[in-house]
């Protein structure tokens, strides 16, 4: 059931703090959709990518995320950040995550892979913990939760085969950055509706 509001006041849902702050910057999770999809494509375009520029275009990805997460934890007019900090550390280990794949290129690729597996498991859980935020002020909410979900599964999935091919590493991280895109334009969209007037 929808709540039903008067021209002059702002439905129920608009007052609560999360989805208020997350509806504002709707579109800033429409940008990490894109953005996440476009290296999902961009992964599946270029057979030839090897793993070390697979990483350096992750970490190119991880930058822009992390950069977009922390700027829809901290902007708005609502001003609280109280309800969006899990949002922050989204930022913050995406750009980190980022950062280290970029400045340690004598590591080995297998480490660098566990770092993006424990980033896609960190990541995944702030996101499934912000989704059980959000679904207390929004009934029936999900889409969060599935990108969360399918962050954990891919990190997990990377640390149990390590050692797969790297075509096939390629379109495991492709498939899932376009999947976790996906949610996460869904997701704005649906946020988008909550936004005040």
């Amino acid at each position: 059931m929808t709540a039903q509001s008067h021209p002059s006041t702002s439905p129920p849902l608009v007052r609560l703090p999360l989805v208020r702050a997350l509806a504002e910057n709707w579109w800033l999770l429409l940008l990490r959709g894109i953005a996440s999809i476009i290296f999902g494509i961009l992964a599946f375009v270029w057979p030839g990518l090897t793993l070390l520029a697979l990483i350096l275009l992750w970490g190119a990805y991880a930058i822009v995320d992390g950069v977009i997460a922390v700027w829809a934890a901290i902007s708005g007019r609502s001003g609280e950040m109280t309800p969006r900090w899990w949002l922050a550390i989204v930022g913050v280990v995406g750009l980190l995550a980022g950062l280290v794949a970029f400045a340690s290129p004598g590591l080995t690729a297998l480490v660098l892979l566990m770092f993006i597996a424990a980033w896609a498991i960190v990541i995944g859980v702030m996101e499934i913990y912000g989704a059980i935020q959000l679904r207390k002020e929004i009934e029936g909410e999900w889409w969060l939760i599935l990108s969360g979900l399918l962050s954990i599964a891919f990190g997990v999935l990377l640390f149990a085969r390590p050692g797969a091919g790297a075509l096939a590493l390629v379109w495991v991280i492709a498939t899932f950055a376009i999947l976790h895109g996906c949610t996460l334009i869904a997701l704005s969209f649906r946020l988008k509706q909550y936004r005040p007037a």
